[in-house]
Parts: structure tokens; C-alpha cells; sequence
């Protein structure tokens, strides 16, 4: 017997989407209080409850078996019977924020400019090929 195993405890409103024609039968995107700043997507390989609404407030999410999600959000609650589940949070903001901007010098700049405008043309893209050996 398999315990009950929370996977996603979302803040606020959630959207709920479902994709009749793929293979991910539905789709809870939010934030959730312990990364506010990131979007999470909990995506099912199963089909969505008829009677779930578009949107959910402080929807929480557990496995309850092999199999079987529960989805709560105020006193209701829906089961999902799915092949798996898997969440995906946007990471893409702090990536990027922990790596710092190289600077590009100005030279840099002009030789690209030059570059991109002449094989913007057929004369620069023969003038290219000629400066390039081939």
C-alpha cells in the first residue's frame, strides 16, 4: 500500500487546461508558494475530470496510488487517472539572473554589422565566399 505523496501545493489561481488530441490530458499551471517568482506545470498522461473547472485557487496536488492523483482545492477535490505526472518549473529568470551579461565591444558590433549586411545582399554573399577561400 502506498502512502499519499504531495507533488504540487500551487498559491493562488491556477489555470487548468485541457488537451483533448495529445497525450498530456491535462495541464495545472501556477506558482506556488515556495517559488513564487517561477511558473509550475503539472502535466498528466491521462484524461481530465469532466467537472473541473478552468481555474482553481490554492489547488493542491497528491499521488494517492499507482495510477491516481487527487486534485483538492477548497472543501472539493478531483481524481485523475493517469499513466504518470511530471512538473516542470520556469527556471528561465533565475538562469539568467546567475549568469552575469558579457559585454560586447564595439568592434565586435561593427564586424557583425558589416558581415550581416553584406550577405543581406548577392554582391556581399560573393564577397564573402571570396573572402572566405571558397
Amino acid at each position: 500500500m502506498m502512502s499519499v505523496q504531495a507533488l504540487v501545493q500551487f498559491s493562488g489561481r491556477t489555470d487548468c487546461r485541457r488537451d483533448g488530441c495529445g497525450p498530456l490530458g491535462l495541464i495545472l499551471s501556477g506558482h506556488t508558494a515556495s517559488h513564487p517568482q517561477e511558473l509550475v506545470h503539472l502535466s498528466f498522461a491521462g484524461a481530465a475530470p469532466a467537472d473541473l473547472p478552468q481555474t482553481l485557487d490554492d489547488a493542491a496536488v497528491a499521488r494517492v496510488s499507482e495510477g491516481n492523483y487527487r486534485i483538492t482545492s477548497g472543501t472539493r477535490s478531483w481524481t485523475v487517472s493517469a499513466r504518470g505526472a511530471h512538473v516542470h518549473r520556469e527556471v528561465a529568470r533565475e538562469f539568467y539572473r546567475a549568469i552575469p551579461a558579457q559585454p560586447v565591444s564595439w568592434t565586435q558590433r561593427l564586424f557583425w554589422r558589416i558581415v550581416l549586411a553584406l550577405a543581406a545582399t548577392a554582391a556581399g554573399r560573393r564577397l564573402l565566399r571570396a573572402w572566405r577561400g571558397g
